[in-house]
């Protein structure tokens, strides 16, 4: 929450960034275990309690480096990813495994606590746990898989050169991901369908110009702070310049990860950048 008093665009800038760089990673697991055993005193003073601590340092300092670690592990199965080399690069590493709140993972794990508390037993939280381990495996698997088949049904669609490809996965559905392939002038979506072949739906493909990236209105949008932050996270940004009659500038970006249009929330922003000059609107 403190990242919005930044400035606009500012969850973008910071999130996934400092706190899940490595430089984080070596310092979170000592700070949560300092704190950890420090509350421990507190409460035992408050308490005035006589007993030693049960607090083991060395364990738990083993499971805050488990816990801490895992969660951007995690994080970078899905399409959103994760800038591990933070503060030293912003370069950002994405898995494109798992829809960032996949149901099947949420309800295996879930499953598992609950009839581990109501059998009072941890086996079946051990098996939830190996359920979607080999869940994500095979998802893994599949988007590997899936890569090479679709940049070769879009060449093929199009008749042109793929030369960035996202094949990601959708809610619910495992057999079925989203494909985003950029190409020389355009962006091409579509729907990839393991269980059909052709894989690429072609009634699903659409087109998306990139936009008039050298249009001084898209400069100066880029070069604003939420222009500068929203295209760091941005992976297939699109542009669209809207001149409205009394000459004022709007500049839409467009993530195709998330938003197929401007204005539509999430992976989209507009950015005011100014007005035209009164020759320029009359002529």
């Amino acid at each position: 929450m403190l990242a919005y008093l930044w400035g606009p665009g500012a969850d973008l800038g910071f999130r996934r960034g400092w706190t899940h760089g490595i430089l984080a990673l070596v310092c979170w697991p000592f700070l949560l275990t300092g704190a950890m055993i420090l509350m421990d005193r507190l409460l035992r003073q408050l308490r005035r309690a006589s007993l030693p601590s049960g607090i083991r340092s060395g364990q738990l300092l083993l499971l805050s480096c488990i816990s801490i670690w895992s969660h951007p592990a995690l994080d970078t199965l899905n399409t959103y990813g994760v800038r591990w080399l933070m503060p030293f690069s912003e370069h950002w590493f994405y898995g494109d495994t798992l829809f960032i709140v996949d149901p099947w993972v949420w309800l295996a794990l879930g499953l598992g606590v609950g009839l581990s508390r109501f059998r009072g037993s941890t086996r079946p939280a051990r098996v939830a746990l190996w359920v979607a381990f080999g869940y994500a495996a095979a998802m893994a698997v599949g988007a590997v898989a899936a890569r090479p088949i679709a940049r070769v049904e879009m060449t093929a669609i199009s008749g042109e050169p793929v030369t960035r490809l996202l094949v990601s996965p959708v809610p619910v559905n495992p057999f079925r991901r989203r494909v985003v392939a950029e190409q020389e002038e355009v962006y091409r979506t579509g729907e990839f369908r393991w269980l059909e072949d052709p894989h690429v739906d072609r009634a699903s493909v659409r087109v998306y110009p990139k936009g008039p990236r050298g249009d001084p209105a898209v400069q100066r949008a880029a070069s604003s702070t939420l222009g500068r932050r929203f295209l760091g996270w941005a992976r297939f940004p699109a542009y669209q310049v809207e001149r409205t009659g009394q000459g004022a500038v709007t500049v839409h970006i467009v993530d195709l990860r998330y938003a197929d249009r401007p204005g539509a929330g999430f992976g989209a922003v507009s950015i005011p950048v100014g007005v035209r000059p009164h020759s320029e609107v009359t002529e």
